[in-house]
């Protein structure tokens, strides 16, 4: 695809190709420019920086993306300071069988086994450059993100008895030790300001408000700099605009979109982000930057381009985007124009979160032809797969009575669980609940054959009785017989107006995966261009574990780092 296809959707130009380099009119220049600066992009500034490469750094916002908004979760394993000091016991060869069985060759063995290998030595590098990690409180059960006071759990699927026959679970959730009024977001921060701030430390650049717009090559093919749009630093205009975005941000976080009040917050949001965009359209000023060793694209994935969305991945299209601003696929569209090949675009991760309450994943979850779709007590992403994959991405949470009045208890005041996760149950409770006197009654009020669910619910109770083998594979422990009428249905389904589905792209672009240089189609490497993080293919571009993608865009950027530093002597 090309800057002319109807489906680009992007403000990416076709690449400038040049004759003479030293002679083109370079405004600036550096060994390593980033086009970038979330997780991947601060990792890799870093860690040149700090092996002596010239490093410039570049942003249209003001740097962090998904990174610093996220809920703050980093995955890391095998062993860390932070898992010893708590007392979790795990080993890298444990976690290593744990993700093979989650990434599913994604990325090679051997780039797996590195990754899970370097993981306690990657939190000593965070934890030495200023993270704010902590081993404070390890929660053991399963959840979708835990309480605020605990800062070990278990963000994946290694406490489902299938998972943890083949690899021993252990805790492997590093949540950072940071506070945003209760919510469990804008905690990622924890770990970017830090390294931000060492990497500027290290020698390092950071031009912000600053967009890429276009690759510069040289007539070999070689990527040699690039073309970015940049407000100017300390003028009017860059007050303007940061003032702007900090408002808009700031309304886009205030409420849940499942609020209904949040329509009006983000309305407003809407409003502030279109008066950014003026000023981005009249004030600013073009630059050429030379990149003598390479050019990183580190831009974020593409969940807020809907056309991208709808192209590569269909079945993600009515989801709820789950990215910050700057998540456009930019990067991607950089890479493809040198050539870049990509890969698993149809890779979204959605997330479909039914614990808290703990009693929820007890009952089960059927497609709209009244059939169970997976375990229930998976991990939120790998439910959201399943859901997206039914018919027509149709889901529904079915429970009975004693379940339903089990859920309220959970989540009534003084129970620990984070605000959002409480407001977020009691609205389906009230609002987007059927209930019924029996299955088949439920079955007809929701447009599932009768006999269908009936049989469905009835083969699920012999298994909760021990009476049979259960389909999907609970144990009688993870059960509970749905028997207490009136029988209750909450739609879980990817378009859900009260539970939509939050989501972010996985794929990216095709990189080596010793140095993260952007290949092509037949696998050979673009000169002078790396790309790391979402936007490129890595850890968790198969399925999304909370603090995975983080750990891959530190992993991925540290890599690319490495690959553009001269060579010790």
């Amino acid at each position: 695809m090309d800057p002319g296809s109807p489906l680009w959707a992007s403000a990416v130009e076709a690449p400038l190709i040049i004759d003479a380099v030293d002679a083109h009119p370079w405004d600036d220049a550096a060994d390593l420019v980033v086009a970038g600066f979330g997780g991947a992009g601060v990792a890799a500034t870093l860690e040149a920086a700090e092996r002596g490469v010239n490093v410039l750094a570049l942003d249209r916002y003001e740097g962090g993306g998904s990174s610093a908004a996220n809920g703050g979760v980093f995955y890391a394993g095998g062993g860390t300071r932070l898992q010893r000091a708590a007392g979790v016991a795990d080993s890298p060869e444990e976690m290593f069988k744990y993700l093979a069985l989650e990434t599913r060759g994604i990325v090679s063995d051997r780039t797996l086994r590195r990754f899970c290998e370097d993981s306690p030595a990657t939190i000593d590098w965070l934890l030495d450059h200023g993270a704010l990690l902590s081993a404070e409180g390890v929660f053991t059960k399963k959840v979708s993100y835990p309480p605020l006071k605990y800062h070990l759990y278990h963000p994946d699927n290694s406490l489902v008895p299938s998972y943890a026959a083949q690899a021993r679970p252990a805790a492997r959730g590093h949540r950072t030790a940071v506070y945003n009024k209760g919510k469990a977001w804008g905690l990622g921060w924890g770990i970017w300001k830090p390294l931000a701030a060492a990497a500027q430390k290290a020698g390092a650049r950071f031009d912000k408000y600053t967009e890429v717009r276009q690759l510069v090559l040289d007539r070999d093919g070689r990527v040699v700099g690039l073309k970015a749009l940049s407000i100017p630093e300390g003028s009017r205009a860059a007050r303007r605009f940061a003032r702007y975005i900090r408002i808009a941000n700031r309304l886009l976080e205030l409420l849940p979109p499942v609020i209904p009040l949040a329509a009006v917050t983000i309305g407003l949001a809407r409003r502030y982000l279109a008066a950014a965009g003026r000023i981005e359209a009249t004030e600013r000023v073009t630059r050429y930057i030379r990149a003598r060793r390479g050019v990183l694209l580190s831009a974020g994935g593409f969940i807020l381009n809907p056309v991208m969305v709808g192209h590569y991945a269909p079945l993600y299209r009515r989801g709820l985007p789950n990215g910050t601003l700057g998540d456009t696929g930019s990067g991607i569209r950089l890479g493809q124009t040198a050539g870049g090949a990509v890969g698993s675009m149809d890779r979204v991760t959605g997330w479909c979160m039914i614990n808290p309450p703990a009693a929820w994943p007890r009952g089960i979850v059927v497609n709209k032809l009244g059939e169970r779709i997976c375990h229930e007590g998976v991990y939120g992403s790998t439910l959201g797969d399943a859901v997206a994959h039914s018919p027509d991405g149709v889901a529904f949470l079915i429970l009975d009575e004693a379940l339903y009045r089990e859920g309220r208890r959970q989540i009534s005041p003084g129970h620990e669980y984070v605000r959002y996760q409480r407001q977020v149950a009691q609205l389906n409770m009230l609002m987007n609940r059927r209930t019924a006197a029996s299955p088949a009654a439920l079955g007809a009020a929701l447009g599932i054959d009768p006999q269908r669910l009936t049989a469905t619910v009835e083969a699920y109770n012999r298994a909760a009785r021990g009476e049979a083998p259960d389909v999907v594979g609970k144990g009688i422990d993870e059960m509970s017989a749905l028997t207490r009428p009136p029988f209750h249905a909450i739609d879980i389904s990817v378009h859900s107006r009260y539970f939509p589905m939050p989501m972010l792209t996985l794929g990216g672009l095709k990189v080596d995966e010793d140095t993260g240089a952007v290949l092509r189609e037949d696998g050979s490497p673009v000169p002078g261009l790396y790309a790391a993080g979402r936007t490129a293919v890595g850890l968790c571009s198969n399925v999304y574990m909370s603090g995975l993608a983080y750990a891959d865009c530190i992993f991925s950027g540290r890599r690319a780092a490495r690959a553009v530093s001269p060579a010790p002597t």
